[in-house]
């Protein structure tokens, strides 16, 4: 074969690859949307009004969600508010804690028996010392049950955190941590048993399979596999609770939270991508499934300028027994609800 044909070879493959990636990224930005928008679903405690909240999770009962905002702006420092709050159905808050506690809630996860666990970054504004970078273990009443990390000390050793984003605890008590959220920070996902004792650790900084970008969210799925939103990369990946890489999908955007419910359902958020960061994607709510990888539907972001504004849109996700979807929203500082049309 001549250098010429080779080289025209080259070309139409190349040009192949772009278009099916183009393609991809069209079809993921129009799959369909069947939910309507019920706005301002929730109502805080004492008429307060909503910081930005990325934290977010159902209850066990699959009919009460727990919610946590940062104070009414976008840091709790020197607040007297509860940030943790559960709301019923009707979004009417029945219960509520944190106040002095947490810094800036960022992932929440709750366990088998209910307990709220919160991994508590820091932020970007200033902070004062001996706060943040640690995940807690709560009660359902609010009562301190675990710490992990040293409260306002970073690090990257197996018993510190810098800014942890998200907390998991697999059924058989094992709990993972991502850590943490700037994109040139440890990067990794970290292993305990039930007690908090260190197991192991994976991941450094990079773009190859088994590196981290800012690990943003974690979900499991039914076969015990570990996804992580690997939000710098825009990208998740899939690990089994050891460590090991089995996939890496590309189709549901620039992932910021992730939720997989019982039937193996992946609802991922995506509140970041623009012409800068991930070029062709839309943001919104990308549901599909955590079996096979297919996107089935999209709940766009009706942000009117994605190519050019920073972030919007949800960036925690949760669903509730009933298939309803709530998407906590860091910018716009508000939680909203999605129904079945």
């Amino acid at each position: 074969m001549s250098k010429r044909m080779t080289s025209r070879r080259t070309a139409l493959v190349s040009a192949s690859i772009v278009a099916l990636l183009c393609g991809t990224a069209t079809a993921q930005n129009h799959a369909p949307n069947d939910y309507r928008t019920v706005e301002g679903w929730a109502k805080l405690p004492d008429n307060r009004e909503w910081g930005a909240t990325s934290a977010i999770y159902p209850a066990n009962d699959g009919q009460h969600i727990w919610i946590a905002d940062r104070c009414g702006t976008n840091l709790c420092v020197g607040s007297d508010l509860n940030p943790v709050v559960l709301f019923d159905q009707s979004g009417r808050a029945v219960k509520q804690f944190g106040a002095g506690q947490i810094v800036w809630p960022h992932g929440m996860f709750v366990d088998r028996d209910d307990n709220v666990w919160i991994a508590d970054a820091v932020g970007y504004a200033p902070v004062p010392e001996g706060v943040g970078h640690t995940v807690m273990k709560f009660s359902p009443d609010g009562k301190l049950l675990m710490t992990l990390g040293k409260k306002g000390v970073a690090g990257p050793g197996p018993d510190t955190f810098n800014k942890p984003s998200d907390v998991l605890v697999a059924p058989n008590g094992d709990i993972f941590v991502a850590d943490g959220h700037d994109a040139d920070g440890n990067n990794r996902i970290v292993k305990f048993d039930r007690h908090g004792t260190y197991i192991g650790e994976w991941g450094t900084t990079g773009d190859n399979d088994g590196q981290f970008r800012d690990p943003h969210a974690l979900a499991m799925d039914s076969q015990g596999r570990l996804f992580v939103a690997d939000r710098g990369n825009s990208r998740l990946q899939i690990f089994d609770q050891g460590g090991k890489h089995l996939a890496t999908w590309t189709q549901f955007g620039r992932p910021s939270g992730l939720f997989i419910d019982a039937n193996d359902i992946l609802y991922s958020t995506d509140s970041e991508s623009n012409a800068r960061r991930n070029p062709g994607w839309k943001r919104g709510i990308r549901i599909g499934s955590a079996r096979d990888g297919f996107v089935t539907g999209f709940i766009p972001d009706p942000e009117p300028d994605q190519d050019n504004s920073a972030t919007s849109a949800a960036e925690g996700v949760a669903v509730d027994a009933n298939g309803n979807i709530y998407g906590a929203e860091v910018g716009p500082r508000t939680v909203k609800k999605y129904v079945r049309k």
